[in-house]
């Protein structure tokens, strides 16, 4: 299969959405004259007075921030969703379609420190990030359908503060992607009579070709199906629907394969990574829904080296999503890097 599959142009089904990646090993010698950006650098700075995130610090809308330490979550000032539903008139109309929403939107922040991302966090702070993830993650499921917890790092994805941070959009509807793996995790039970992530997991453990970090809990490994050329997905060993079902093990080990992969991420350009995550659970729609299984996707950009990305333009655009370097080669690398950090390693 390696001789083949993996080197020859091919399409993958991702099953968890039920569309295709065309993968184009082959590309992967062509000359590169693209854009070159600049990595982020690291800041330096424990405590940044401009910063609108740091402790105590003022925000663009007049709040104070409380002096903390640890962990912060505030409501955001400006909202993508708000609790009340908005005046829009129903069209009702077949081409013109619209409807009201509400929601809310939430930034956390992971640590008081500015200058930390959590790959430079201890474990143990970690874990206060991820008790939050699942403490917000329950409160906001006794009103909202859906609540996504996700993190841009770094200013390539958008990011314009570098204090470590996320945020959390809970909204009446569940978006369009999370809808996707709903109907697609649904209808493998009802064909299988297992559960859809549940069974991938165990034939990846298996054949142990895209597994980054895995320990008693949790497993980290680049998708069959990635699109991008670093991609993870980290799922939970046991059958879990939402991070409000984590165990107090399943937590710590969950910061530690955090602390591992991030450290590894950082570690394979000497960048600090750039990337987009969120976690995708079971909905909160009173239904038993033990289709779902918990798992996070982790999206970073970069391609070559710390200055040159992928773009998703042309066919990726107007035709469905395409790669060149295989997730196996991608996983290869992920997996042999070190576990200190290059900052430690360079001191």
């Amino acid at each position: 299969m390696k001789s083949t599959l993996y080197q020859v142009p091919h399409r993958r089904l991702n099953p968890l959405n039920g569309e295709w990646l065309l993968l184009s090993p082959q590309r992967t010698s062509r000359p590169w004259n693209g854009a070159d950006e600049k990595g982020d650098s690291k800041t330096g700075i424990a405590y940044d007075a401009n910063c609108y995130l740091c402790p105590g610090n003022k925000r663009a809308n007049g709040i104070f921030n409380k002096k903390y330490s640890g962990t912060y979550v505030f409501e955001n000032d400006y909202p993508a969703l708000k609790p009340n539903k908005s005046a829009l008139k129903e069209t009702g109309e077949r081409l013109f379609q619209a409807e009201a929403v509400n929601g809310t939107s939430k930034v956390i922040c992971f640590s008081d420190r500015h200058d930390l991302t959590l790959a430079e966090m201890e474990v143990k702070e970690i874990y206060q990030v991820v008790d939050l993830w699942a403490t917000q993650s329950k409160e906001l499921a006794k009103t909202y359908q859906w609540a996504q917890i996700f993190e841009n790092k770094g200013s390539v994805m958008g990011c314009s503060n570098p204090h470590p941070h996320g945020q959390i959009w809970a909204s009446s509807f569940i978006p369009e992607l999370p809808l996707k793996e709903e109907k697609q995790q649904q209808n493998y039970l009802q064909k299988n009579k297992s559960i859809l992530l549940m069974d991938y997991q165990k034939q990846e453990l298996i054949k142990k070709e895209r597994i980054v970090y895995e320990n008693e809990t949790w497993v980290c490994l680049v998708p069959f199906w990635a699109i991008w050329p670093f991609e993870v997905m980290i799922l939970p060993k046991a059958h879990t629907l939402r991070l409000e079902d984590l165990s107090i093990a399943q937590k710590e080990g969950l910061a530690d394969l955090l602390k591992t992969t991030l450290v590894k991420y950082d570690n394979i350009f000497k960048t600090s990574f750039p990337y987009s995550m969120g976690w995708h659970g079971a909905p909160n729609n009173n239904k038993p829904n033990e289709h779902w299984q918990l798992h996070a996707h982790y999206f970073p950009p970069l391609l070559r080296s710390a200055t040159i990305k992928k773009f998703m333009v042309g066919y990726e655009m107007l035709g469905n999503a395409q790669r060149d370097i295989t997730p196996e080669s991608a996983a290869e690398i992920i997996q042999k890097q070190s576990t200190i950090h290059y900052h430690l390693e360079s001191d």
